[in-house]
């Protein structure tokens, strides 16, 4: 048993913790061990949500032939991906050394210096079919590291200058910055809507087969949403609208991580946060109110604690009959479950994913009149304030049942918490928690008093020297992305305009990877197109949010529509957030001042006049 992992801020590594496996906890601490012994590590990454993780779990780490081989002959180490997010990705880039099927589990075999010298992603216990054994793995590479160990320094060498150049490419490119044009915008889209999938939506290569798996890629949905040509819009709606009838849309109305064949059927089962608070965005933008509903409704009902914040996932497998299922839970008609113990949740509150659903649920029940969805990301926000603020004011990575993680915050943490605040700020017209968002930002920035910002290299990886990674809007927005929306967010809501140059640097420096890979980077381009376009901006002042005039502000769907008192107005204004200066209610009527980045109409009395154009 490993007390290192039954204390842990992740449900992963507490998964592991009654194992025979002498695990150890992502740490400086074991390739300290590594090197005492001189032997190598093995790094073991997962999540708890992860169905092979489970299946590999049970079959080799709970065996204790396997766990004497790995606790004799190396140090094992146990990290759950969600947790430690830099760690994943520069250990997927070393493994996509050895081969091109990267997933989860990942196992990687280093130095006790942390050089990576092979690895894989799920092995069975003994060979099955093409598949080696896990314990032929664990044997080959005892052996290697006794009997062959020049050549493993070789490979681990070889790889460490590859990964090292590469870094050294992306650093070069930043340092001549360039800018994604509406122009190549327009033909980034293009390129895109080129891979769209004219059977079933979505997005798939030319000739792709049967098994060709499908994820929701929800970031390019978004950026094709910010694009003025109409098609890209209409493909995003075509896109959202084919996956809410396929099966990758539970009956619930939450949809599953992704489908394992092109026609969106046989869902892989697990429920992430992410996925979902993205989608409600994405169905939100195309005007699909009922799908966006039902995914917050999702949220709400399943993934929110009693906390009030929210899981980062729900499991794929559940007890049924006393067999373990995949999916069979998912299977079953809504009104025949209740009788069924749910698959489990990963109740372990991380802060990027939080404000992601934060601010979506705001910016939906701002727009429908949902004001339960408001109240559940009021909620959110405080639990994420009393569980991942550090004492000095930092935040951390996640929590677990009020245990803060080791891990610190990333830049995906501060950008999107303070995104999710500014757009609940928005939704409440309660500036404390724009007040919030600023502060966060205003972290990521080195200033004369701080040159060390937070958000910055996971300490263990930078003392081992390894490369650093290029940061992708895969599955969701990268830290840079995140914190250049919310950035930019702050600037149209009047905080200044260094919010808006510090999110023109972010894309800047990215903006030459995101044109040769728009699919990687698509949250990049997206805040581009934010950044490009005549912003709009309205603030009502009335005494309720079911005010008339309130409800058609919403109604516009513009970049900022905020609802406050005149009391409300003046606090934005003395925080410091120009664009409230000076609202009243006029003749003590509710009054809508619409703008275009901060150029205003005459005040509005009447919601017709929001169709007018600005002069």
């Amino acid at each position: 048993m490993s007390s290192e992992l039954s204390r842990a801020a992740s449900p992963y590594l507490r998964q592991h913790a009654e194992q025979p496996v002498a695990w150890h906890a992502w740490g400086e601490a074991a390739f300290t061990e590594a090197r005492r012994r001189d032997v190598p590590v093995m790094v073991s990454i997962g999540y708890a949500t992860c169905h092979w993780c489970h299946v590999m779990a049970a079959e080799s780490f709970s065996d204790p032939d396997i766990a004497t081989r790995l606790n004799r002959s190396m140090v094992s180490v146990k990290v759950d991906r969600e947790e430690h997010p830099e760690v994943d990705a520069v250990f997927l880039a070393a493994a996509a050394a050895f081969t091109p099927h990267l997933g989860w589990p990942l196992t990687v075999f280093t130095t006790p210096e942390g050089k990576p010298f092979f690895a894989g992603t799920y092995w069975p216990p003994t060979a099955r079919g093409t598949l080696p054994g896990f314990v032929d793995v664990i044997d080959a590479v005892d052996r290697a590291w006794r009997e062959r160990r020049e050549a493993v320094a070789e490979t681990s060498g070889a790889l460490q200058q590859a990964l090292d150049a590469a870094a050294r490419e992306r650093g070069d490119e930043a340092l001549e910055p360039a800018w994604p044009t509406a122009e190549v915008r327009a033909q980034l889209a293009a390129r895109i809507a080129a891979r769209e999938d004219p059977e079933f939506g979505g997005f798939a290569p030319a000739g792709a087969d049967a098994a060709t798996p499908k994820f929701p890629v929800w970031p390019v949905l978004r950026f094709l949403q910010t694009e003025p040509d109409e098609t890209a819009a209409q493909l995003a709606a075509r896109t959202i609208d084919r996956m809410a009838r396929s099966p990758l849309r539970d009956a619930d109305g939450g949809f599953f991580r992704y489908a394992t064949r092109r026609d969106w059927s046989l869902p892989h089962y697990e429920r992430m946060l992410t996925d979902n608070a993205g989608l409600i965005q994405v169905a939100l933008a195309a005007g699909r109110a009922d799908i966006a509903s039902a995914a917050a409704g999702f949220l709400v009902d399943t993934l929110q604690l009693p906390s009030g914040g929210f899981a980062a996932a729900q499991d794929s497998e559940s007890w049924i009959d006393g067999v373990r299922s995949e999916g069979g839970f998912y299977l079953r008609p809504l009104d025949q479950r209740s009788t069924l113990e749910p698959p489990r949740i990963d109740d372990k509150l991380v802060s990027a994913w939080n404000g992601l659903a934060i601010g979506a649920l705001a910016a939906t029940g701002a727009r429908l009149g949902r004001e339960e969805f408001v109240s559940a990301a009021v909620r959110a926000a405080l639990a994420v304030e009393e569980s991942n603020l550090a004492d000095d004011g930092t935040l951390r990575r996640a929590s677990l049942d009020e245990i803060l993680s080791g891990a610190p915050a990333t830049l995906e943490d501060y950008g999107a918490l303070a995104q999710g605040l500014a757009v609940l700020a928005m939704a409440t017209g309660r500036v404390a928690y724009a007040v919030e968002a600023r502060r966060l930002v205003d972290l990521c920035w080195p200033t004369e008093e701080a040159a060390a910002v937070p958000g910055g290299r996971d300490t263990v990886l930078a003392a081992l020297g390894a490369p650093e990674v290029d940061d992708t809007d895969t599955d969701r927005p990268s830290g840079a992305a995140s914190l250049a929306e919310a950035a930019l967010t702050l600037w149209r809501l009047g905080a200044g305009e260094r919010y808006r140059r510090r999110a023109r640097t972010i894309v800047a420096a990215r903006a030459t990877r995101a044109v040769e890979d728009p699919f990687s980077h698509a949250a990049v381009l997206r805040v581009a197109a934010l950044m490009e376009s005549a912003g709009r901006q309205v603030v009502v002042v009335a005494g309720s949010d079911d005010d008339p005039l309130a409800r058609a502000a919403h109604a516009t769907g513009a970049d900022v529509v905020v609802r406050v008192s005149e009391a409300d107005a003046a606090a934005w204004s003395e925080a410091g957030f120009s664009l409230f200066a000076a609202r009243t209610a006029a003749d003590g009527r509710a009054t809508a001042y619409d703008c275009r980045e901060f150029v205003c109409r005459l005040p509005l009395h009447d919601a017709s006049g929001f169709a007018e154009p600005v002069a």
